[in-house]
């Protein structure tokens, strides 16, 4: 949904030219399958991060700033949680349970619905930091991945701009954080887009969901794999 690009200009030119004195890039992972711009070349960092179901998954920060306002993508690796929650169902539940006996539709250790959920429960980790009030959440999409956007004001009355969505393994989250009476970080929050493992941009010609059990929507211009039964591609599982 890019047309919050024409928004974002508008809101450049009423900014203080000295706000933006640094040059804004657009940087591209192919690590991570990601584009996006970001005032400068970021600053990457190591994470781990928590699933829902209990899962340490490893993560890179990309991290730019520019004057008062931080700009950060989070992209946490969700290819090994199928191993890590059926692994764990093997020693971490009473016998008989569900979570052991590895219904279909939810996996061992409920790994699918870690996945299905990946995005709501990262929009809820933002809503429920100290302080912090969410002032809008919307569903959202871009190009064609489909996520969610929120807003929230925090205790210092700075604004935080987040969206959060999956592709391909991936949980990405993207914040924005201006002070209080600075324009929205739209330019920013606007510019995000995918890759493919050759590092090429992609649309898909659907909405794109992040749910194992449902095939990959085809990329425009591309036809989708014939084989293609899913989006989780951990060691181990089924393809």
């Amino acid at each position: 949904m890019r047309m919050m690009h024409i928004m974002a200009a508008l809101a450049l030119m009423s900014t203080p030219a000295t706000a933006f004195a640094q040059e804004w890039i657009e940087f591209a992972s192919r690590e991570d399958r990601f584009t996006s711009n970001f005032p400068g070349q970021p600053v990457v960092s190591d994470t781990t991060w928590k699933s829902e179901y209990g899962a340490d998954l490893k993560g890179r920060v990309y991290t730019a700033r520019s004057g008062p306002g931080t700009y950060t993508v989070t992209v946490i690796d969700y290819a090994p949680v199928e191993r890590i929650l059926t692994e764990k169902s093997k020693t971490q539940c009473a016998i008989g349970a569900e979570t052991c006996r590895g219904v279909a539709a939810t996996g061992l250790g409920y790994w699918k619905n870690d996945v299905r959920g990946a995005v709501v429960y990262a929009t809820w980790k933002l809503m429920e930091r100290p302080g912090v009030k969410a002032t809008h959440l919307m569903w959202n999409f871009m190009d064609l991945v489909a996520g969610q956007q929120v807003q929230l004001t925090n205790p210092d009355k700075s604004r935080t701009f987040a969206s959060v969505y999956f592709h391909e393994n991936k949980l990405l989250i993207m914040e924005g954080k201006v002070p209080d009476g600075y324009p929205e970080p739209g330019l920013f929050q606007q510019s995000l887009g995918w890759l493919d493992t050759e590092g090429r941009g992609i649309r898909y010609q659907f909405i794109y969901y992040s749910d194992p059990d449902l095939p990959k929507p085809a990329l425009q211009g591309r036809p989708a794999p014939a084989a293609d039964q899913g989006r989780i591609s951990a060691p181990g599982s089924p393809q």
